[in-house]
């Protein structure tokens, strides 16, 4: 019988975000009889995916505030059990595993995941100039960088001239059982209201989910009985309150914080909105269509054009503006819903054929570069 290999999972946290719903979504499904999963948490606080974590997964809680005070521990974390693998995901995390790359075991692989397109984001960070520098220089000690669209490889490879071999593309899992599952739970909807069009968005009130795009195109909507409700908490969120002050568009907004289960909001949505400005793949979108529920988006990644076809199940603006999203609203609103069809999402995107594909890499990996290696 093969000796199942000691995988590796590390996180900042298992907050309420999409690379932690994926890592969460990768844990349940993995093959038991290949893989002995562990997970290391730089934080413990807000953990609302907790609840989602196999029983059979060893939970290592590093109880550090911030990933760079982790350092020390992911060192003697890695050194003291020589996993066969480590995989990681978000930039910051990434670079600190590259960083101490030289410090770690020979013989353990190194497998990174990125979250978005580099060179898009990259004006959020405080130092850009430093970490275009870092990407330039350490992501090429991965043995593998995970992509989730050609457009976000293609920055990898040309922007920070990461080796080609060393980067792949597989889409986001959606496991359309649970998402279906949990849309159909009853549960209280803050903020819907009764003969409206309600319109719900979800995401992290950042720059680059612009959030403040989305206000500005309801403000140019004003023949339209449209109720907007906001999933999501962020920096941005005093911003973007005063700004629904300064539109006057209270009483056709409201923000509800992160909710543990948006998929009963998505599921009774008359419409879903992606309003970002830069996406490295929408998780979201496809979650919002298995629930039944049309997307309106911006074109925020060229994936879009391959997911979203214009009437059948939701529409692209035609610019990332706040004219484009009014444009594409109008158009939602004055023509019938549409259940979007399912079986292509589960064909493309569904988790059994994504989880074979990282399991495909994962062995592909332990080949090129055995024990001893690299």
């Amino acid at each position: 019988m093969t000796q199942k290999k000691k995988l590796l999972f590390v996180l900042p946290s298992l907050a309420g975000g999409g690379a932690e719903r994926v890592i969460v979504t990768l844990l349940r499904h993995l093959d038991r009889n290949r893989y002995q999963l562990s997970l290391a948490a730089v934080n413990m606080r807000n953990a609302v995916y907790l609840g989602d974590l196999p029983g059979d997964v060893e939970l290592i809680d590093l109880d550090c505030k911030r990933v760079r005070y982790a350092l020390p521990k992911l060192l003697l974390l890695i050194r003291g059990r020589r996993p066969d693998m480590v995989f990681t995901t978000l930039g910051h995390l990434n670079l600190v595993i590259a960083l101490l790359k030289p410090l770690l075991p020979r013989h353990t692989h190194y497998v990174a995941r990125e979250a978005s397109v580099v060179s898009k984001v990259m004006y959020l960070h405080r130092w850009p100039w430093l970490m275009s520098y870092l990407y330039r220089h350490l992501y090429g000690r991965f043995d593998s960088v995970v992509c989730q669209s050609q457009p976000m490889l293609e920055d990898l490879l040309q922007t920070y001239v990461l080796p080609s071999g060393k980067a792949v593309v597989i889409p986001n899992p959606i496991d359309l059982e649970l998402v279906r599952a949990r849309s159909q739970a009853d549960i209280p909807l803050l903020g819907f209201k009764q003969n409206c069009f309600n319109v719900v968005a979800a995401g992290r009130l950042s720059p680059e989910k612009g959030m403040d795009l989305l206000l500005q195109a309801v403000s140019m909507c004003g023949d339209i009985p449209i109720n907007v409700v906001i999933l999501g908490e962020g920096p941005m969120r005093q911003v973007l309150e005063n700004q629904v002050l300064t539109l006057g568009i209270g009483n056709r907004m409201k923000f509800i914080g992160f909710q543990p289960n948006p998929y009963s909001y998505f599921a009774h949505a008359d419409l879903f909105v992606l309003s970002s400005r830069v996406e490295g793949f929408p998780n979201v979108v496809l979650e919002a269509l298995a629930c039944g529920t049309p997307v309106v988006a911006t074109p925020c990644t060229a994936v879009l054009k391959d997911i979203l076809a214009d009437g059948v199940n939701g529409w692209l603006a035609p610019d990332i503006s706040a004219g484009g999203l009014a444009e594409a609203l109008r158009t939602a609103f004055t023509l019938p819903r549409r259940v979007p069809a399912l079986q292509d999402l589960e064909a493309r995107f569904g988790v059994r054929q994504v989880v074979a594909q990282y399991e495909q890499l994962l062995s592909k990996v332990a080949e090129v570069r055995g024990p001893g290696g690299g």
